[in-house]
């Protein structure tokens, strides 16, 4: 009887099926994606590297300011491949953070990112990117030294770098300080990872004056991996263990090694014309949009005066504020017999 009422209806009925579970806040799930991409006992870059790699040796300076902790580049070997490795570390604790920037890249950083780069093109050797920041360092010594040129340049190297890259979203990426290193051929992230443009509570501030709607602005973004996917941005999304990578640093480590060394096995197999101008094709084809035929305009849109026509109306505009004389005042000098 008990079974009856478990798995049948009334007699002669189809088995009924459980009532399904009510759907998650969509906000809130996406909003504890967000704080597990922040929590800080997720695996960082020299974590990753100290499960991953075989051997690394890590270069420091970017051989014209100094060297910015807050990168760490380097040459390793990864499963056959030996690579070059750059990427964002953050500290573990407080003493390490402010020495590390809390993972911000001043543009001694990037210069140095770029610095490994260049020696990986000429030595042949792939490139993979660890991406995990909030954002650029946002301070004045920052804007003193270029942080906007060093960005924009870096982004222009490894659009043009003859070599593989490979770029992996482990935490958070954020803004451009993030796009510096994740120009690649194929763009991996971690399921509990984040991408975007600006940071939620930096959006929410903008657009809803206050930093308390971060969650509304998170989602909105499109900030989780599986949206990225979604959008074409990233190829592949990396399961984590099941509490978070923050649990298990060593499996999700060995996770990452099996599709990191996949890839590069199929990207080495490419020719360097073919993967420079498919990087390209990737980057061009990214945002997709419409083009709507709208109805042609009723009346004709004057012509754009030029600078000539601009400069020449501000000068008849000023010519004209300026007062007329008094009557009976003579402009020019009195002559000789009338002194």
């Amino acid at each position: 009887m008990v079974d009856r009422i478990r798995n049948r209806g009334r007699d002669g009925e189809a088995p009924v099926d459980p009532a399904p579970e009510p759907p998650a806040d969509p906000k809130a799930a996406n909003w504890a994606r967000v704080q597990l991409a922040r929590n800080l006992r997720r695996p960082r870059t020299l974590e990753f590297l100290g499960v991953i790699a075989d051997e690394f040796i890590e270069l420091h300076g970017d051989r014209v300011f100094g060297d910015d902790e807050a990168i760490v580049a380097g040459f390793a070997k990864i499963g056959t491949h030996r690579v070059a490795v750059v990427g964002q570390q953050k500290g573990a604790d407080t003493e390490e953070n402010l020495r590390r920037s809390f993972g911000m890249p001043h543009p001694e950083g990037y210069r140095k990112a770029m610095r490994i780069m260049e020696l990986a093109e000429r030595s042949g050797l792939p490139v993979v990117t660890f991406v995990d920041v909030p954002g650029a360092h946002p301070g004045p010594e920052s804007e003193e030294r270029g942080i906007a040129e060093a960005i924009a340049r870096s982004v222009g190297l490894m659009t043009r770098l003859r070599t593989p890259i490979v770029t992996i979203i482990t935490g958070e990426g954020g803004s451009g300080g993030a796009l510096a290193i994740a120009v690649g051929d194929v763009v991996l992230a971690l399921e509990n990872a984040v991408y975007s443009v600006i940071s939620p509570e930096g959006c929410a501030s903008i657009l809803w004056r206050t930093a308390d709607e971060a969650p509304t602005a998170a989602l909105a973004m499109k900030m989780s991996v599986l949206d990225q996917q979604a959008l074409g941005v990233v190829d592949e999304v990396i399961p984590e263990p099941a509490e978070g990578a923050h649990t298990d640093h060593e499996e999700t480590g060995r996770r990452l090694k099996a599709v990191l060394v996949r890839e590069l096995d199929r990207l080495t197999a490419i020719p360097l014309d073919e993967l420079v101008e498919d990087r390209y094709r990737r980057y061009r084809s990214l945002g997709a949009y419409a083009e709507l035929a709208g109805p042609a305009p009723t009346q004709p849109v004057p012509p754009r005066p030029g600078l000539a026509d601009r400069l020449r109306g501000l000068l008849e505009a000023g010519q004209r504020a300026i007062p007329a004389p008094p009557a009976g005042r003579r402009d020019e000098p009195p002559a000789r017999e009338d002194v």
